[in-house]
């Protein structure tokens, strides 16, 4: 098994391609942040909110990014939580006029971390 300190590196880096996707709207990059079968819920402004990854995918393609609204990167990893090949990470996802708390949940797949669950909601 990997160090902690080795697993919380690999965890980064996939967190780090979750949030470049998202703000560049560089959905390559961003789908290989998540496992195929990963699901997206949460509540928006008290709403229920269910999609399939492929569906969120296709939402972030449709969209313009942060970036190209000239919005300044401001996401971040507030925690992370590992037990052997699962993990959990608090993240903090200000777009657009969100700002997004997402609780991503990671297990190792085929030698690597990967998103299986992303829950997410909206904090004014």
């Amino acid at each position: 098994m990997e160090s902690f300190g080795t697993n919380a590196a690999l965890i980064t880096a996939v967190l780090m391609n979750y949030f470049n996707g998202i703000y560049n709207g560089d959905v390559t990059t961003l789908q290989s942040a998540f496992h195929p079968q990963a699901i997206v819920s949460g509540d928006i402004n008290g709403q229920p909110y269910f999609k399939t990854v492929e569906q969120y995918l296709e939402g972030v393609k449709n969209r313009k990014s942060p970036k190209e609204l000239g919005e300044d990167f401001k996401m971040k990893i507030l925690s992370l939580e590992i037990i052997n090949n699962t993990a959990v990470a608090k993240v903090q996802v200000p777009i657009f006029e969100y700002n997004y708390y997402d609780q991503l949940s990671l297990v190792v797949v085929d030698g690597k971390w990967i998103i299986v669950n992303k829950l997410l909601t909206n904090v004014k």
